[in-house]
């Protein structure tokens, strides 16, 4: 049980931190087509939206750390962490989060949004693996 507390913690963290700051430099380049720390209520308990995004990242920070030690040691640890954010949270947003929320599958495939997606949560993935350091949980 702490070990997925400690993969909850770790999620919840690399959004708030990496996510974010990804999502932010991304922004500044005129590429993400959204802001960094959205406060705008989320349906139905009027949670803000980064805080939602946040706890979401801490669900996918416990299947994180149920299979990262599969991940080999090395900087190939970082690169499957990356791979990992990037490529499962994003197929899951994208193909089933976007449409539940009556938008189009893959957001219209449109590339700065592909993109957008690819890197935060790559950054998200590489940000888990950090806090799961820092916690003692390699």
């Amino acid at each position: 049980m702490r070990r997925l507390l400690f993969g909850f913690i770790a999620g919840f963290f690399a959004t708030l931190i990496f996510h974010q700051a990804a999502v932010y430099g991304l922004g500044q380049l005129h590429i993400a087509p959204f802001g960094a720390f959205n406060v705008h209520p989320t349906r139905p308990f009027g949670i803000p939206a980064v805080l939602s995004l946040a706890f979401w990242g801490g669900i996918w920070g416990i299947l994180y750390i149920l299979i990262h030690k599969s991940f080999p040691s090395g900087s190939g640890y970082w690169l499957a962490a990356f791979l990992f954010g990037a490529i499962a949270p994003s197929l899951v947003a994208l193909m089933v989060v976007m449409p539940m929320k009556g938008l189009p599958m893959g957001g219209g495939w449109h590339p700065p949004l592909l993109l957008t997606a690819f890197l935060v949560n790559g950054a998200w993935g590489i940000g888990t693996g950090f806090f799961l350091r820092l916690l003692g949980s390699r």
